[in-house]
């Protein structure tokens, strides 16, 4: 190989520039230049507003899936709370719904005592207030127990009314409980009279439908649709003057000698919660007499001696 063909130059670690000392200077004494003419001057101003211009939809790509992140987060947050609120909001509807009802119930109940006391200052017989328990568990009867037992002076016999009217009458007395038999059950019968035409009759409870019958009325009898029904008071149980029935359906269109009168009840005993319970009548009423009373003499001006014409009769007869 020729000599002239060889490269002489020294390699690059051999070669030799400023001194690290001198770059340091250079270069700290140009940025202190800089920051001198951009301070004074603003000379790298238009640079900045151009790396600005530049790096702005760099910046605003950059800023893309961190804003996405931020609404994807806020967005399952603003869904959890809101259904917390409407959790809330449901919870507190629910509450007001309960509230609300109870205080209907509680005016209903209350309009419903106002009425029974009302009704028990225009009784003249002792009464006792009560409240229905439960319906009897005898399927085939319609029969409600009572909180007031023999105990609190509730007698056998003894007739239950609430503000509507009659309700039924007691059939069992226990020491702190009673049983009650509806008037609409099927061996239920109360003489009533019709408050238009003062017939009177007989009412029989009918179970199957909640209702009752006018039994044994001839077929021409003056009976219309919404005649009322009160007791008579010839039992010697029930007051009387207290409602019992509407008459709802007559049928004069019979085999029978006797129409078909359907009755409705004028209590509903399905939604009474507080009763009265009233003395029997044959409580009140004087004892009947005896034989023995009967052959006593009678002395005064009522006995027959002393009426005019006693002795002329007495002597007619011997």
């Amino acid at each position: 190989m020729p000599l002239g063909t060889l490269d002489r130059s020294p390699p690059p670690f051999f070669r030799q520039g400023p001194s690290a000392l001198s770059r340091l200077l250079f270069f700290a004494s140009l940025s202190v230049l800089l920051m001198a003419a951009d301070s004074r001057v603003g000379l790298t101003t238009p640079l900045r507003t151009a790396a600005a211009v530049l790096l702005n939809p760099i910046e605003r790509a950059l800023l893309v899936p961190v804003r996405g992140a931020g609404s994807v987060g806020d967005y399952l947050s603003g869904i959890a709370q809101a259904q917390q609120t409407t959790e809330r909001a449901r919870a507190e509807l629910t509450r007001q719904a309960e509230r609300s009802l109870q205080a209907d119930q509680l005016l209903q109940e209350n309009a419903r005592l106002r009425a029974l006391l009302e009704l028990r200052a225009r009784l003249s017989v002792r009464t006792r207030a009560a409240e229905v328990l439960y319906d009897a568990p005898d399927p085939y009867t319609r029969k409600i127990i009572i909180d007031r037992g023999s105990s609190q002076g509730v007698q056998h016999g003894s007739p239950v009314i609430n503000e509507l009217g009659v309700l039924g009458q007691v059939t069992r007395v226990y020491p702190m409980t009673a049983e009650v038999t509806l008037v609409i059950d099927e061996n239920a019968a109360i003489p009533v009279h019709n408050i238009r035409t003062g017939l009177r009759g007989v009412a029989f409870g009918d179970p199957s439908v909640d209702s009752m019958e006018l039994r044994f009325v001839a077929a021409n009898a003056d009976v219309q649709v919404g005649d009322i029904l009160q007791t008579s008071g010839l039992d010697g149980v029930y007051p009387p003057g207290m409602p019992v029935a509407k008459v709802s359906r007559l049928d004069r269109r019979t085999q029978s000698d006797f129409a078909k009168i359907a009755l409705t009840p004028a209590t509903k005993p399905d939604s009474v919660r507080h009763v009265l319970v009233l003395e029997p009548m044959s409580t009140q009423q004087l004892p009947k007499p005896t034989p023995a009373d009967a052959a006593l003499p009678v002395h005064g001006k009522d006995s027959p001696a002393a009426k005019p014409g006693a002795k002329a009769v007495r002597k007619d007869k011997e």
